[in-house]
């Protein structure tokens, strides 16, 4: 299976790592900035690198040829129609909340904000509206009473991340195709950023 791996970072670097060791090729890395993490790992180990021209958009050349699967991993751009239509089964992503729930760039600190009891983690499709796909794979776990958003996602939230990823990578390479289960939108919520602006 021939991966295009779109990302940035420790999370970039650390599915990098996972998608290497589960037996897949990732013929590729795209990254909005030339000095990040995961590019420099990527080169160092024979992967290319490429840099977005846009770094909120990725676009169907960015994309290596024949990709099955575009995986995302800490990426903040938006994956054009035209890229996933470049790849055989499209393209996932991991999102820190129990989808629809927390949808947005802040999911574990509404979490923790909101007081939820249960938080979780989804593996879901790309898709136009973001973090609106299909979902592929879903989790949950406790929220400790007391406990920070890091706190949360370095417990909980970043393994169950790992362990979601590699089981559809898992499903795709024995199936040839992706779990599919769309998001009930009745339970849809927002998870804006928290950061003053």
């Amino acid at each position: 299976m021939r991966i295009t791996l779109v990302g940035s970072r420790h999370f970039g670097v650390t599915t990098l790592n996972m998608l290497r060791e589960h037996g897949v090729d990732v013929v590729r890395v795209v990254v909005a900035d030339a000095d990040d993490r995961l590019a420099a790992t990527a080169r160092s180990a024979g992967i290319e690198a490429v840099v977005q021209e846009h770094p909120r958009l990725v676009v169907a050349s960015e994309i290596a040829p024949r990709t099955d699967l575009i995986v995302t991993a800490h990426s903040h751009a938006r994956v054009s129609k035209e890229a996933l239509a470049a790849a055989r089964l499209g393209g996932i992503g991991y999102h820190p909340s129990l989808l629809p729930r927390h949808r947005g760039m802040a999911a574990v600190e509404w979490t923790i904000k909101e007081g939820d009891p249960i938080a979780g983690g989804t593996v879901y499709h790309l898709a136009e509206r973001m973090d609106a796909g299909a979902i592929a794979a879903q989790d949950w776990c406790f929220v400790k009473k007391g406990e920070t958003a890091r706190e949360l996602w370095e417990r909980a939230l970043a393994p169950l991340r790992q362990r979601l990823l590699a089981e559809v990578i898992d499903f795709a390479k024995a199936h040839g195709t992706l779990p599919a289960k769309p998001q009930d939108e009745q339970f849809a919520t927002k998870a804006p950023s928290l950061a003053p602006h």
